[in-house]
């Protein structure tokens, strides 16, 4: 009697744990959701990293690997002189990494995949990248979607995440609850919305709410670098750290320096030193602006 009574709760217990994989957007979120997961067995999982940034650059003919190769050879030209290196442009590919993904899902019927998203242009355009890819698994396919929902920061206040690895490890296992089956709507109408992208083919795309996606030139963010470039010299990567920090639509480092860049070939910023080289080797200041040592040296020149 004693060991029948204990039959039903083993079989609860392993019912309990599934055989999941999760897909992430950022390389951030990873050690959040492996922390949740040592926390909670039934978080336990493959994950699966979608590395690319689809939020900006060029959309068009990523079915073909002409078009592919012509969108890594763009971030090739964006990464030179960054920290990160040129080679990190061709060192995944999404593409494969979703092939084999696939392959998971079609060898193990009991496989289920959670998309982890939150409100933020990246994540959301990597869904639809997805999600054309992914029709014939519908009902294995959950989102997790941090859409205008609120969690507790380490000071136990209320704050509107905008990234999953915004929230604390412990917020994760009450997101968990969260999850849902993608809808076969859903499943017709987002990669109708990836379509649209591709055809509007615009420089950047940003989040105006819900998993609304507008794209806008490459330009955007160029107002976000001159509203913080002052008159007098600072370092490029200050420069490029502050606005990062102040802007309420974010994208990524390696974007925002390049378009600081394109602002000195433009002349709206001045530098001094090599802009093609390392990101501390340069100072920028707006174009035309005198510093404070350069006026005090114009006052002076004028009294004499």
């Amino acid at each position: 009697m004693k060991i029948e009574n204990q039959i039903p709760e083993v079989i609860q217990k392993e019912a309990s744990v599934k055989d999941l994989i999760h897909i992430i957007f950022q390389e951030a979120d990873k050690a959040v959701l492996n922390t949740a997961m040592e926390m909670d067995e039934t978080l336990m999982g493959e994950v699966i990293l979608i590395r690319d940034d689809f939020a900006v650059g060029p959309l068009s003919g990523l079915d073909e690997d002409e078009g592919w190769q012509q969108r890594v050879e763009w971030w090739r030209g964006l990464l030179e002189g960054s920290p990160y290196g040129t080679q990190l442009a061709g060192s995944f590919d999404d593409r494969n990494t979703i092939k084999e993904f696939r392959e998971k899902l079609d060898a193990n019927a009991d496989k289920e995949a959670w998309i982890w998203m939150g409100q933020n242009q990246h994540d959301v355009c990597g869904y639809f990248w997805l999600m054309r890819q992914l029709s014939s698994y519908q009902g294995r396919i959950l989102v997790l979607y941090l859409n205008n929902l609120p969690f507790l920061n380490e000071k136990g206040q209320l704050y509107y995440p905008s990234t999953i690895h915004d929230i604390l490890p412990k917020e994760i296992l009450k997101a968990k609850k969260l999850s849902r089956p993608i809808t076969l709507s859903e499943f017709e109408v987002d990669p109708d919305e990836w379509k649209r992208l591709v055809e509007e083919n615009g420089g950047v795309r940003i989040l105006e709410g819900g998993k609304k996606i507008a794209s806008e030139n490459e330009y955007y963010y160029d107002k976000e670098l001159l509203k913080n470039a002052g008159t007098e010299w600072q370092k490029a990567g200050r420069l490029l750290t502050n606005t990062l920090n102040r802007m309420k639509i974010k994208t990524g480092d390696v974007y925002m320096m390049w378009r600081m860049k394109t602002l000195v070939y433009n002349g709206q910023l001045a530098a001094i030193g090599d802009i093609n080289k390392n990101w501390k080797d340069f100072d920028v200041k707006l174009a035309g602006a005198l510093d404070k040592t350069e006026t005090e040296s114009s006052a002076s020149e004028e009294s004499n």
